[in-house]
């Protein structure tokens, strides 16, 4: 029997141990939809905090309910772990760590090479690797591929596999034939609740087309609709099209908001208009800026690719200029009608409602009402922040904000000079905000949509 069939019988039926490198927005919520498919799913993370809460079956992402994991651990279906040597006795591995970028704006990869030479250290014939992380195309075969290729059995592995049918006396793996590689991009989207993990369609790209057999028939236990492509490459590049696409249309409507208030006309109402439009619009909406695990940083992995082969990618540097000056143009605005009110920034009283990225979610990743304390704390305000899902500010690799959030009550709101709404969250209560907030600036338009319509506010 040869590992690709060996993997496959394993797969099929549901006895192979998966592993699942990252246990954050997009490795927690996968390792769960695998064991709730049947499979012993064993979850790795660096972050050793994170083992023992996932161990008592609690959760520390706020839409992963506690009891979905700890229905799974119960059933010894998922169990977290820092040790790295127990990737050994998984049967298939995917790695969901994340892909940041540095203080130049290029990819920082450190966490996929990490990860990576962790399997690499503990590989064993038979295994099948995915990387789910997004990146730029040609990652998987350029960086991860080598590593797994030059790994020797019995010698750069740590652990043998002694379950494994075949015995391999080669010096080096053979991808395709003594371990598989492929990619798949992931598609969370936190907090969403029409489509899940094992609902969203699943591109997925091989090394070769045992790889893809392999890992096809991996993601289709557990997700309805897989999608194969001809290559890793590809696989890599559409998830990059697919955040490129929307970070390019906001960027428009974050454009055409500034140009329309300078002509006195509302850009969200220009939006509810030009999508009657049955056909040939998509409609995007501006806000404070872009925030999220990818739209702000996956298009520059292309353009820092791109460069490899002599091209510019200027819409792609166009988005990303609009949409990182969204906070500033806020700011701008509020110091406007503060001015208006006979206040000066310098000394003011602000409070920003809503510190995460998007609505009803407790992630803070790139999230533009960060941006906002950073600019207004420099430009001498006072600052404080209302979120019903962040308790404190955590520190993170670019903001260290001692800030925790504040309960409204019509006496807190009533002793700001100016409340600036950067994340509409359901639970904020808007019609309390209105009545005791002396002023407020809207940057997701929420207030027109709940109806509350008051001269005190003003959109941006």
């Amino acid at each position: 029997m040869s590992y690709k069939s060996s993997l496959l019988n394993k797969i099929n039926n549901k006895s192979a141990v998966i592993g699942i490198i990252g246990l954050g927005y997009v490795g927690l919520p996968l390792a769960l939809t695998f064991a709730e498919k049947g499979f012993k799913v064993i979850g790795f993370d660096i972050d050793e905090n994170k083992i023992p809460i996932l161990s008592k079956g609690k959760s520390y992402i706020k839409h992963i309910p506690s009891s979905r994991i700890k229905y799974q651990v119960s059933r010894n279906k998922f169990e977290a772990t820092f040790d790295f040597s127990r990737l050994t006795f998984c049967d298939c591995i995917l790695i969901c760590v994340p892909t940041p970028l540095n203080d130049k704006h290029e990819p920082d990869i450190s966490f996929v090479e990490n990860s990576a030479k962790s399997v690499a250290e503990y590989l064993r014939p038979g295994q099948l690797v995915v990387l789910e992380s997004s990146t730029y195309p040609g990652t998987t075969e350029e960086i991860l591929l080598p590593l797994f290729a030059n790994a020797h059995s019995g010698q750069n592995s740590k652990n043998t596999d002694h379950r494994s049918p075949i015995t391999d006396h080669r010096k080096k793996f053979t991808v395709g034939n003594t371990f598989f590689l492929a990619f798949s991009p992931e598609r969370e989207d936190p907090g969403n609740k029409e489509f899940n993990t094992s609902t969203i369609p699943k591109v997925v790209g091989g090394v070769t087309h045992n790889c893809l057999k392999v890992s096809c028939a991996l993601y289709s236990q557990a997700i309805m609709h897989v999608i194969p492509v001809s290559s890793c490459k590809v696989a890599e590049s559409a998830k990059l099209l697919e955040n490129i696409y929307r970070s390019v249309n906001i960027a428009l409507v974050n454009e055409l908001k500034i140009v329309f208030d300078k002509m006195g006309i509302d850009v969200w109402e220009v939006i509810e208009a030009a999508k009657t439009k049955p056909f040939g619009f998509h409609a995007f909406y501006p806000g404070p800026g872009l925030g999220g695990h990818c739209i702000p940083i996956d298009p520059f992995y292309l353009s820092w690719k791109a460069k490899e082969f002599g091209v510019e990618t200027k819409f792609i540097k166009l988005a990303g200029k609009i949409n990182t000056q969204m906070p500033y143009y806020v700011v701008q605005k509020t110091i406007e009608l503060l001015n208006d009110n006979r206040i000066t920034i310098n000394g003011a009283k602000i409070l920003i409602l809503g510190a995460s990225y998007k609505k009803n979610i407790d992630d803070l990743r790139e999230s533009p009402a960060l941006k906002l304390i950073e600019i207004l704390q420099e430009k001498g305000a006072e600052v404080d922040y209302s979120d019903p899902f962040i308790s404190k500010l955590p520190h993170t690799r670019k903001y260290n904000f001692e800030l925790s959030s504040i309960p409204l009550t019509s006496s807190s709101l009533a002793s700001y000079d100016i409340a600036i709404l950067s994340t509409d969250h359901d639970a904020f209560n808007y019609k309390l905000i209105t009545q005791h907030s002396k002023l407020i600036i809207d940057s997701r338009n929420v207030f027109e949509r709940k109806g509350i319509k008051s001269s005190k506010i003003i959109k941006a």
